[in-house]
């Protein structure tokens, strides 16, 4: 459309046949359109820009764009330019995306399942991190499917190699590791309140290795509960078994006594080793988990993929928690000194809309970066099926939305209203999008474009989406039951040993594994006040069930 002095950009959204009383010789139908911007020459350059400065007159000429005008709107102006597929108008433009305003404003990718979110993702992962070499990301992967993706690029986190202390857990993350199959008491959190910053102040006197403080009467020494400092369970278990002994109240006494179990069981459990190796010597770690998490350095990998499939369901809440909240922190304290993306996949799990449901402080956590993490170099990127189910306080925050087929009237009421309106005519074919194509909007791509992701080779794409969870899969063996039940049953005792004692392979990257002590369970010290050393690995597994089944410990909430 042709103004004063610049060609008006739009988009038609819309034909119809005009009413018969309205139709006149040389004009049948009529169209609507979406204005976005104007193409205007200055200081003798053609650019387009965003926004309308001066609206065409009635009767001005419309003309439809040629490939040379495409080219120019499509190319913004950013330095950090990357190509992540096509447009779906004309397949010789490239789609592409502006790096900075993407990462640094947040973004969301939204779609039914099965339509390519997840090789969308990968490919502007990748896009970010061959322009942003300085960035950092982390990603929280639920189902482990990204781990070959990004070959050499890319530290894995799974539960083998993940190390995550329970001391870094703040209070309310503390209680719902502890307490995981059910709600805490009100005695039993007061308990712990009490507890936890005493073992803290022990193993603070422990480690000072200085007699005069170690004569001192016991104190909190100033820390709190959420104050992230060592402590050994064992200091833990030790003042709780303390102020049980004076106790007179046989019923307080049995409070005392089952959360001493409960802690007993988790630290002796192998699923949760990942938190508690170490729980009896202790040691200061904080800056060498900070590193692995966040890559600093990055030592050629600056992606950690944190996978939880392997982790207990429990705590999985917890851990995503303790995670997002260290990603702000480390931001704030470091004042911004290195960038990160935290992308969040599954992301209506951990931040749901319904404040009923999900565990509050992993919400609490990722809206915090959604509203200030910008102030301290903490991107968010969220990827869902279910946009109507998150926090509607955290997808607003978004700038740049990638928008695939959705179905569900409720996911596209939410994104009509995320969506700025020179956008929304577009939305009324997203229930037809095909697969892999995409709807975007926002400051991160130059203009909204409905486009195609590019083509992925299989060997590259997420495990959700080849088909296969192994690239070259053959038909299932039924001699392999045994072996599968084998590795099945291994991966709920001591990583690697099988109930006869023998080494199980459990995954391709069994190289990975630390090394155990031979009774499978860690050290004798982890033992002293649970099974003997010298029961068989069975016996251990059964007595394990009963104390679960008697404390109520693993059951999952409704």
């Amino acid at each position: 459309m042709v103004g004063g002095h610049s060609i008006i950009v739009g988009m038609i959204t819309h034909v119809a046949e005009r009413e018969t009383v309205e139709q006149d010789r040389p004009c049948n139908a009529m169209a609507k359109m979406d204005l976005f911007g104007e193409i205007t020459i200055q200081a003798g350059k053609t650019q387009f820009q965003r926004g309308i400065g001066e609206y065409p007159t009635i009767g001005a000429p419309v003309i439809p764009m040629t490939d040379r005008e495409l080219r120019l709107l499509y190319s913004g102006l950013s330095t950090k330019l990357a190509t992540i597929g096509f447009l779906q108008q004309d397949a010789r433009i490239p789609a592409q995306i502006e790096i900075e305003p993407l990462v640094g404003k947040h973004f969301a990718m939204v779609g039914t399942t099965g339509v390519g979110k997840s090789t969308g993702l990968s490919i502007i992962l990748q896009e970010i991190l061959a322009r942003w070499p300085d960035l950092r990301i982390f990603l929280v992967d639920p189902h482990d499917e990204y781990g070959r993706c990004f070959g050499d690029k890319a530290e894995v986190l799974n539960s083998r190699v993940l190390r995550l202390p329970f001391w870094l857990f703040n209070f309310e993350e503390t209680v719902e590791a502890f307490f995981g199959g059910r709600s805490a008491t009100d005695e039993e959190v007061e308990i712990l309140s009490e507890a936890i910053p005493l073992a803290k102040a022990a193993y603070s006197r422990l480690t000072t290795n200085n007699v005069a403080v170690m004569k001192k009467e016991r104190r909190a020494s100033g820390y709190t509960v959420d104050t992230p400092v060592p402590y050994r369970i064992e200091d833990l278990i030790a003042e709780l078994d303390e102020r049980m002994g004076k106790l007179e109240n046989s019923s307080s006494r049995g409070t005392y006594h089952k959360l001493i179990r409960r802690i007993q069981i988790l630290r002796n459990n192998p699923s949760y080793r990942f938190m508690f190796d170490n729980a009896t010597v202790g040691g200061d770690n904080m800056a060498e988990v900070v590193s692995q998490l966040f890559r600093y350095p990055a030592v050629g990998k600056p992606l950690a993929i944190m996978q939880l499939a392997g982790l207990p369901a429990e705590v999985i809440d917890s851990v995503v928690s303790v995670v997002a909240r260290m990603a702000f922190d480390f931001g704030m304290w470091s004042d911004g000194a290195s960038p990160l993306l935290f992308v969040c996949e599954e992301a209506h799990r951990y931040a749901p809309a319904n404040d009923k449901i999900g565990f509050e402080p992993t919400r609490r956590a990722l809206s915090r970066i959604a509203k200030e993490g910008r102030k301290y170099g903490v991107s968010l990127g969220l990827v869902t099926q279910r946009p109507a189910e998150i926090d509607t306080t955290i997808v607003s925050q978004c700038s740049t939305m990638f928008v695939m087929r959705l179905t569900n009237d409720s996911d596209q009421a939410l994104i009509r209203a995320a969506v700025p309106d020179a956008g929304t005519g577009l939305l009324s074919c997203v229930p037809s999008l095909s697969a892999s194509e995409v709807l975007a909007f926002g400051s991160g791509v130059p203009l909204p474009m409905r486009m195609k992701f590019r083509d992925v080779p299989e060997a590259l794409r997420p495990m959700s989406e080849t088909g296969n969870r192994r690239p070259t899969a053959a038909p299932f063996d039924p001699s392999r039951i045994d072996s599968v039940i084998e590795r099945w049953r291994a991966s709920t005792m001591s990583q690697g040993t099988g109930i006869d004692g023998k080494q199980v392979e459990l995954s391709d990257s069994n190289a990975d594994i630390p090394p155990t002590s031979a009774n499978g369970w860690g050290s004798s010290q982890d033992l002293a006040d649970g099974p003997r050393a010298g029961r068989r690995a069975a016996d251990v597994q059964s007595a394990l069930a009963q104390r679960l089944d008697r404390t109520g410990f693993g059951r999952r909430r409704t």
